[in-house]
């Protein structure tokens, strides 16, 4: 393998600052006018860490005393260059300062980082080093274009968003799910509300109890079935794929009903963390008949089911006597179209 192909890349921590590199030098870089941290180019026999000490020394005029090899990253630009990038960070070094002829070097705090002209695939490893997330394999594809189209960790792909404007048209910019959620950047759901009518002409709603194993709102009530709407999906494709996936309907097009959208932001913490969500929900309405005891429930999304009725569950959710994570208005558009049904 060439040397071409093999490089270091090092995220430098002071005060809660990352050292960035504003690469505006080189004409034909493959990182022109992106903030990227320090490295470069293995050179003939060396180590990941020889390369990295190296680098950082001839880039910054510092040397390393405190470091630590985080990861590999596979980095396929699109455009004919594919880097495998042994990624470190470091806490201590010592040493007078050089000016860089890469480009500008600058201390960034480190919750501005995401504000910079970065590669989005940068964000999730920024993501997994503050999670403390132990050595992994990060593979990032973009289309020569600077849009991620793939991404997959320790081998398994990772789930990608379409980020929406303001207006729910598409902007062009790709994420990681958890991404999504860290800048609460707008998305689109899909939201299936599975409804029975009774005998005295009330309706009967299923919730679903979410999983206690769920990164968000765990062991809550929730809407009958729901998803992200993946890259590349069509947004009733992912109603009728989470139907299947989460209840085990297997469900038609012409047996779901669009009853309108829905946009909402919220903010909570889980598990120490913020997560904010920025939904451009679709929703649907399923009415054909199901039985609670022949559904095939998803273990890892879902706990539970259970048919409550509609007023019932209104009156809980507005009182906040049963653990829901249901958003009110969205229930009351759903009351709005069952009464003209």
């Amino acid at each position: 393998m060439s040397m071409k192909n093999l490089s270091t890349l090092c995220y430098m921590q002071k005060n809660g600052n990352y050292l960035m590199l504003h690469r505006t030098v080189k004409k034909h870089d493959v990182n022109k006018d992106k903030w990227i941290g320090v490295g470069g180019h293995f050179e003939e026999g060396e180590s990941p860490e020889e390369c990295v000490l190296r680098e950082v020394k001839e880039e910054t005029g510092y040397t390393l005393t405190s470091y630590q090899y985080r990861g590999l990253v596979t980095f396929v630009s699109g455009d004919g260059v594919t880097e495998y990038m042994s990624l470190f960070t470091a806490d201590g070094f010592e040493g007078t300062p050089v000016d860089c002829d890469e480009g500008e070097l600058a201390w960034v705090p480190i919750e501005k980082v995401w504000d910079l002209n970065i590669w989005e695939g940068d964000k999730i490893f920024f993501r997994l080093i503050d999670e403390n997330i132990p050595f992994f394999s990060l593979k990032l594809v973009y289309d020569g274009h600077s849009r991620l189209v793939r991404a997959s960790l320790n081998g398994k792909d990772m789930e990608l968003f379409e980020i929406l404007k303001e207006d729910g048209t598409k902007s062009g910019v790709v994420q990681e799910r958890n991404v999504t959620h860290c800048q609460g950047s707008l998305h689109a759901t899909a939201h299936i509300w599975i409804v029975q009518k009774r005998a005295d002409g009330g309706y009967d709603i299923l919730l679903q109890k979410r999983s206690a194993t769920k990164d968000s709102y765990p062991g809550c009530y929730d809407i009958s079935a729901a998803g992200h709407v993946a890259v590349r999906e069509d947004i009733l494709d992912t109603a009728l794929r989470e139907l299947s996936e989460e209840l085990g309907i297997q469900a038609t097009e012409e047996e779901v009903t669009s009853i309108g959208t829905h946009k909402v932001y919220e903010e909570e913490v889980f598990r120490g963390r913020a997560f904010k969500d920025y939904e451009w929900s679709h929703i649907y309405v399923y009415q054909k008949p199901v039985e609670i005891d022949k559904l095939l429930l998803q273990e890892s999304e879902v706990e539970e089911v259970r048919f409550v009725d509609y007023h019932t569950c209104l009156e809980q959710i507005k009182k906040n006597t049963l653990p829901n994570c249901i958003n009110l208005e969205e229930f009351l558009m759903l009351g709005t179209y069952l009464s003209c049904i």
